[in-house]
């Protein structure tokens, strides 16, 4: 007997030991954002600066336009933003030349307004992470101007499922 109890000790240990789990940490489940990318009109390869961009989210649900998503940038040639995943549809006023009026406080600039459609996915990544939201058929309509800045859009991978590739080229 003296010798059946430190066995079953020893095995009983080693079952509870073999049936514990990794802790699961999340490292690769954020939802992707829509990479943007601003090229040159008369070349459309060469990528173009946009002078002190601001972008401002517009939701549609509330009417709100004074949602500032980033803050002003000198100079990218590229900006990842997020999409909606509550909706099929996100509205952006992406600003060039962005100020503020120091006088009326209103922002100046040339003021394009975005819409972009997409479906809805979601794609399994982990148990740490669970389900993340993918973008699918992304398409990209602007609102018509007398003054439009951005000149032509172009939708070049229309799945939003990474970060890693610009997903739409605005060309001014």
């Amino acid at each position: 007997m003296k010798k059946i109890i430190p066995i079953l000790l020893i095995t009983t240990i080693l079952f509870y030991v073999s049936s514990c789990e990794k802790d699961d940490i999340c490292v690769d489940g954020d939802t992707p954002l829509l990479v943007i990318g601003f090229f040159d009109i008369a070349d459309t390869t060469l990528v173009k600066n946009v002078a002190s961009i601001r972008i401002r989210n517009i939701d549609i649900d509330s009417i709100l336009t004074n949602s500032s998503f980033s803050d002003r940038s000198e100079s990218p040639d590229s900006l990842q933003v997020p999409l909606r995943s509550t909706a099929t549809t996100t509205m952006y006023q992406i600003i060039s030349e962005s100020a503020d009026d120091e006088e009326t406080e209103l922002e100046t600039g040339n003021i394009d307004t975005l819409t972009i459609s997409y479906e809805l996915g979601e794609a399994f990544v982990s148990r740490a992470c669970g389900f993340v939201t993918n973008y699918n058929n992304i398409s990209v309509t602007l609102a018509e101007g007398a003054e439009n800045w951005i000149q032509d859009i172009k939708v070049v991978e229309p799945n939003v499922e990474n970060t890693n590739t610009i997903h739409v080229k605005i060309f001014h």
